[in-house]
C-alpha cells in the first residue's frame, strides 16, 4: 500500500486519492520527487487543529505554565541615535 502520489497522478486520479486517504489515513502528494503535500481525513485534520491552539480552559487547568502564550511579543523600538559632543 503505497501512500505516495506524483501530482499527476493525484490530479488524474482525484477520487481514488480521496477514497484511499478515507480508507487508508494520509496521502503523501509528491512534485518532481519532492514531498509537498499530504492529504489527509477531515478528523485527523480537527485534531490537529484543536491540539495547536489551546483553549482558555486548557490554558487554565494545563498543569505546566503556559504563559508564553498570554503575552504579546515586544516589539523593538526604532531609537535615535546618541548624540555627539565634541
Amino acid at each position: 500500500m503505497d501512500n505516495r502520489w506524483q501530482v499527476q497522478t493525484a490530479k488524474a486520479r482525484f477520487s481514488e486519492l480521496i477514497e484511499k486517504t478515507v480508507t487508508e489515513g494520509p496521502q503523501v502528494v509528491t512534485r518532481r520527487g519532492v514531498e509537498t503535500a499530504v492529504v489527509a481525513p477531515i478528523e485527523l485534520w480537527r485534531n490537529l487543529e484543536r491540539g495547536a491552539k489551546p483553549n482558555l480552559k486548557e490554558l487554565l487547568l494545563a498543569p505546566e505554565p503556559r504563559s508564553e502564550t498570554l503575552a504579546a511579543p515586544r516589539r523593538l523600538f526604532n531609537r535615535r541615535p546618541a548624540p555627539r559632543f565634541e
